[in-house]
């Protein structure tokens, strides 16, 4: 893949991240960094022909086999970037927290070139967390709109695998034993940045841009809040408005209807009582001769 879309997402003549220059050497070297970015995800990286090669795994890495994490290909990365653990400003590409993972060196079991282009990678790998074989396979199978960037990172049987393994519980830095929240708070981090800004920095702190979000987000989460109980306010007293009009409008029809039965009794002569075989009480009664 090289080293091209690396440089297409980036403007180096605006930020101080490493150049796509392609080391010499032939080290075999493997780094996992935590990343959260607009969704948090651990980048597993090897060192292969003077670059990084790089995946996005969302779950992040597992020693239990029974976890076959996706793994989403990604550009390639200068060799410089194997131990950047800091900051990248809002605004820029990947904005957010990065800490140093993991790391150490990885063999190929077999052709490292031929595996990648077959998409087989079997390696073994020795770092401070993760240990044992490995392999990245390329998911054959592709959704529709898929860019075939898909993978899965696999544990291996081995003396290292972990059944039930949770990477929550390893939440620090290899390189400085900090977790990621104290990496996000720690105005001493790294901050690089990139070509894709939401707005011009000035002469501000580094770690200024987290204040900035922190106090926009307090803002918007309070007057969300009072707009809430406004919207309460509002429709507690609309139901009880509704309710004293219904009942206003019922002792009105009552009134209305008392009224009219008394007009209809006052209009019309009373009827004489009779008994229940329809004769007029009181009558005179005819004898027969």
């Amino acid at each position: 893949m090289g080293l091209e879309e690396y440089k297409r997402k980036r403007d180096f003549t605006q930020t101080p991240e490493p150049p796509p220059k392609v080391a010499k050497g032939g080290q075999r070297r493997f780094v996992v960094q935590k990343h959260r970015a607009s969704r948090l995800h651990y980048d597993f990286r090897l060192e292969m022909d003077g670059v990084l090669k790089s995946w996005a795994v969302p779950k992040g890495p597992s020693l239990d086999p029974a976890d076959k994490r996706l793994a989403m290909q990604a550009e390639d990365h200068p060799v410089s970037y194997f131990d950047f653990e800091g900051i990248i400003p809002a605004g820029n590409y990947g904005a957010g927290t990065v800490m140093v993972w993991d790391l150490g060196t990885w063999e190929p079991q077999g052709d490292a070139h031929e595996m990648l282009r077959k998409g087989d990678l079997k390696f073994h790998l020795d770092g401070k967390k993760l240990k044992g074989d490995f392999a990245l396979i390329h998911m054959k199978a592709r959704r529709p709109g898929s860019k075939g960037t898909e993978w899965l990172l696999i544990k291996h049987r081995d003396a290292y695998d972990q059944p039930g393994y949770d990477i929550d519980k390893y939440d620090y830095s290899v390189l400085t034993k900090r977790s990621l929240k104290q990496i996000a708070g720690d105005e001493g981090s790294a901050a690089w940045e990139s070509s894709r800004k939401a707005s011009t920095r000035g002469g501000s702190s580094k770690n200024d841009w987290l204040a900035d979000s922190i106090a926009k987000a307090d803002a918007k989460a309070k007057t969300a809040k009072k707009s809430a109980g406004t919207k309460t306010s509002s429709a507690a007293a609309q139901t009880i408005t509704t309710k004293a009009a219904a009942a206003n409008l019922g002792r009105a029809k009552e009134t209305l209807v008392g009224e009219s039965t008394a007009k209809r009794s006052a209009g019309k002569p009373a009827r004489p009582a009779t008994t229940s075989g329809g004769v007029k009480k009181n009558s005179a009664v005819k004898k027969a001769p």
